[in-house]
């Protein structure tokens, strides 16, 4: 009994009362605790700059989403951040490596839609990003795109092209530095290697086309959107490649005679050793050096791999594998045998996979001439596929494409035979053009009797295409003049190229041509004109087509004027060329034509720009004979403005050493130019104007064209400044062209003659004549010379007129206070070179017959004659005329307060004249 109660004591339950708290357990956990902010203010201050787009979330929250198991999310991330960054376009420079790495990885996205929006977006950042700022980058978006190309989902393989696509428009350069390892991306999308018992042997491996049935396209389709792609790509590597010559006309490596850019070289500033002459034996933009030794290239450091196609080895194997899978191609989309009558008729898409299949070997093709033994490369390719090539490509030869419609009428293959027209525009011409420049250029010299059948095809092919009165573009008569130009270096003899030249010459006749058209055709026939002259120089056998195409160059150029001149530079160039190697037919048709090119109111000589002009100013020393009448034209347009005055003066210099006064030991060609039309010439371009515009200008009357003055029957017309100074820099280099005449006495009578028939008698004479006048005076003047007594009135007159005019101007006519010191110069000179000329001047001075408000100026006229050093002498010898001036100066002002003007001139009468001084030196005066 009493254990059980003991038993029961250990276990009692405790009696709660109310009102009272339940009392803690011995093992109870304690659960209260205290918390404290943590306050992160940088944090938090870089979160709040975050731009967000509509859904509130920023470039961290888009980029973090794009691991998201869910499709959806990833899409919608991607079109947020599109949305960002186009309204936040600084945001792509601060997170660009976060960005370009997380759109590069869903490349390979199971999901169509999200690899869309990727597409789209990596589209809108290539837009954005510069090639510098991505390069960094670039080997991991080039990985990825590998990672899409060789991927084993068909729809990935075909996203990875429009990824292709976005990065060849963007970063082509960028793209084509992994070329190897694309190029291998694109043979596997078309093909896969070949299980045989070569593989066994180690034997190279051959490819052949593979079919998937699981595609949405068919297999055509497929490889047709491939090839394109590929040979976007290799256009890219052919563009970025250095020193590859362009399709169609562009010049040959192996060419000697290749139309060379000449360096315009400025000899004033070599003659001041401000820069040294370095000479090339190529001119142009980009000068080259021919020579024997060759500087290894970094090329050649890289191994195979990071070559590319720049090594011959890497070439060569990317052509063993991939000429064979086009072969198949073409074989596949090749037409029956049996062919229509009008060529062979194709497929919309058959012809389109065609054309990129020759595009590819084409582009193969130019990427061979790169490597320095091209001969050998050459070699090569004709021996390993000239037989499949004459055997698939031209067993067919030339194409046809077929219309939409199956059922045609026969009108609807009306127009060119090997050109019918389709509702998708597809040029099939450029198939045709493009297998022909593949031909022949695996043909030569050496295997002409070879290949004479297939040549044979291309030649008829290329004349009647030539001969057709289709339209062509500029891309199709580029390709087109490039077989004619292969053509005619394979077969050299007269025979087989005049009919391609003819051809090429009804082409060029047709009207209304493109300006890339007729300007191709330009640059084919002065190509083939220079290959000519070059070897007539051993055989005299000119071509009659080539001849009258040169013929008609000068009428082209007269008619053409300023309607275009990038063409009008053009024709000028080939004239020039011509012209200089003393073409016959050339020279007469420019003599005939000179007066309409050279005429001073519209020829092309001052409607051109100043190159141009420049140019057609060279060819004035080339003309067979300059008559009257072209003289005169020329001389117009020297004066005129029209031209610079730098033009004017090489013409000038040009017509003097074409004159018999240039001193040449031997005899100048006769009748080039007489030497009446010659003086004629130089007097009318001295006067600056023609007789009918200095008979108009006798009617000007007062100011502000017309200086005028009571004491000189001459009044001056006042011409512009950029007149005048033209006028003057004309000038000087006509005194240059007077001075180097032999006798000097007889050039001063002609010119004394001129003077006194055309403008001794006028009332109105421009500043610029009268001023060109007397620095002519001054520079022809010498002993032996003796001036009329007309001619000393005449210079007398001009003489006050234009110091008068100097002394009257107004310091703030900017336009007239240039001509300042020129004018001084010429009249001080005359008045210091002829003291009769400064008697006359000075007694002309009659100051009763003058207004009050003349004498300041004539006083300051005589103190300043009086101040010159170089007339001190002379106003000694005429002291009593000036004495006596001023006398009658004192007269007309007595009884009046006597002005500083007449103390100053008092003055210097008193200090230079009355005390006749011995020592002093000159003194210049300054007004």
């Amino acid at each position: 009994m009493t254990k059980k109660r003991k038993h029961q004591e250990d276990f009692q339950k405790v009696k709660l009362k109310v009102g009272k708290k339940k009392p803690k357990l011995e093992n109870a956990t304690d659960t209260t605790f205290k918390t404290k902010a943590i306050q992160i203010p940088e944090q938090l201050k870089e979160d709040g700059v975050l731009p967000t787009q509509n859904r509130k979330l920023n470039i961290k929250d888009l980029l973090s989403q794009m691991h998201h198991y869910s499709p959806g999310i990833k899409h919608n991330a991607l079109l947020g951040l599109k949305d960002l960054l186009s309204q936040y376009p600084f945001v792509i420079d601060a997170h660009l490596s976060n960005i370009i790495s997380e759109v590069a990885a869903v490349f390979t996205d199971k999901d169509s839609g999200v690899r869309g929006a990727a597409v789209h977006l990596l589209q809108f950042l290539a837009s954005k990003i510069r090639a510098e700022q991505i390069a960094p980058f670039f080997p991991l978006v080039s990985a990825h795109l590998s990672s899409a190309m060789t991927h084993i989902s068909e729809g990935i393989q075909e996203d990875s092209l429009k990824v292709l696509d976005v990065l060849l428009e963007a970063y082509p350069a960028l793209l084509t530095d992994r070329s190897i390892i694309l190029l291998k991306n694109f043979v596997e999308l078309i093909s896969h290697q070949q299980l045989s018992k070569r593989l066994k042997s180690r034997e190279k491996l051959s490819w052949m086309l593979s079919v998937n049935p699981n595609r949405r396209v068919t297999s055509q389709q497929w490889r047709l959107n491939v090839l394109t792609r590929l040979k976007k790509f290799l256009q890219a590597v052919v563009d970025g490649s250095s020193g590859i010559e362009d399709e169609g006309l562009q010049e040959q490596k192996d060419s000697p005679h290749s139309v060379r850019n000449p360096i315009c070289i400025s000899w004033k500033v070599h003659a001041n050793n401000q820069q040294h002459i370095q000479l090339f034996e190529s001119g142009g933009l980009q000068p080259k050096i021919n020579s024997s030794f060759r500087l290894r290239s970094l090329v050649s450091i890289m191994d195979s791999a990071e070559k590319g196609l720049s090594s011959a080895e890497n070439l060569k194997g990317f052509i063993e594998i991939i000429i064979p899978l086009l072969i198949e191609c073409w074989i596949e989309a090749s037409p029956a045998q049996s062919a229509p009558i009008l060529g062979n008729l194709l497929e919309s898409e058959s012809q389109q996979l065609m054309q990129q299949v020759l595009s590819i070997i084409h582009l193969l093709w130019k990427l061979t001439k790169r490597h320095d033994e091209t001969y050998k490369m050459e070699l090569w390719l004709r021996m390993n596929y000239l037989v499949d090539f004459k055997h698939y490509f031209m067993r067919h030869f030339p194409y046809s494409l077929q219309e939409t419609v199956k059922h045609k009428k026969k009108d609807s293959c009306k127009g060119n035979k090997y050109c019918v027209t389709s509702s998708n525009s597809v040029d099939h011409l450029l198939l045709n053009l493009t297998l022909c420049d593949i031909m022949v250029s695996l043909a030569s010299t050496a295997t002409l009797q070879m290949d004479s059948g297939w040549l044979d095809m291309i030649r008829k092919f290329v004349t009647d295409t030539l001969e057709d009165g289709s339209k062509l573009n500029s891309k199709q008569v580029n390709r087109l003049l490039g077989v004619t130009w292969r053509l005619m270096q394979i077969q050299q003899n007269k025979v087989a190229t005049e009919p391609l030249i003819k051809a090429v010459y009804t082409l060029y006749q047709q009207r209304n041509l493109l300006f890339p058209v007729r300007t191709l055709l330009l640059k084919f026939f002065s190509r083939v004109y220079q290959k000519e002259d070059l070897r007539t120089q051993r055989i005299r056998s000119r071509s009659k087509v080539l001849s009258r195409w040169l013929a008609g160059l000068p009428q082209q150029l007269a008619l053409l004027g300023l309607k275009n001149p990038e063409l009008s530079n053009q024709l000028i160039d080939i004239i020039h060329s011509a012209a200089s190697r003393s073409n016959k037919e050339l020279l007469q048709s420019l003599q005939a034509t000179a007066a309409r090119i050279y005429d001073p109111l519209e020829g092309a000589l001052v409607l051109l720009p100043a190159e141009a002009q420049r140019r057609l100013v060279q060819l004035v020393y080339f003309l067979p004979c300059l008559p009257t009448s072209l003289l005169a034209c020329l001389s117009r347009c020297c004066i005129m403005g029209r031209m610079s005055s730098d033009l004017a003066a090489m013409l000038i210099g040009i017509l003097h050493m074409r004159s018999s006064f240039a001193g040449w030991k031997c005899q100048v060609q006769d009748n080039s130019v007489n030497d009446v039309d010659y003086f004629s010439f130089l007097f009318s371009t001295l006067i600056g104007f023609s007789r009918q515009e200095l008979t108009d200008l006798q009617g000007i009357r007062g100011k502000p064209h017309i200086s005028q003055t009571q004491l000189s029957p001459v009044r001056l017309y006042l011409t512009d400044l950029d007149q005048f100074l033209h006028h003057w820099a004309v000038t000087e280099m006509i005194c240059h062209s007077l001075s180097t005449i032999p006798s000097q006495s007889q050039c001063f009578d002609i010119l004394q003659t001129g003077i006194c028939k055309y403008l001794v008698g006028l009332v109105v004479i421009p500043d610029s004549t009268a001023g060109s006048v007397l620095c002519a005076i001054n520079k022809l003047l010498d002993q032996a010379c003796i001036l009329s007594e007309n001619l000393h009135k005449f210079l007398a007159s001009c003489c006050y007129s234009l110091l008068y005019f100097l002394l009257t101007l107004d310091k703030e006519d900017a336009e007239h206070v240039q001509k300042r010191d020129m004018l001084w110069g010429s009249c001080i000179s005359a008045l210091a070179l002829l003291p009769r000329l400064l008697r006359l001047m000075l007694q002309s001075l009659q100051v009763s017959r003058i207004c009050r408000e003349e004498l300041p100026v004539v006083a300051q006229l005589l103190r300043l004659l009086m101040q010159h050093g170089q007339l001190r002498s002379h106003m000694i010898t005429n002291e009593f005329l000036v004495q006596q001036i001023i006398k009658d100066i004192m007269t007309l002002k007595s009884g009046e307060v006597q002005e500083q003007w007449l103390t100053d001139l008092h003055y210097c009468f008193n200090i230079y004249l009355a005390s006749h001084p011995q020592g002093p030196g000159p003194i210049n005066a300054v007004y």
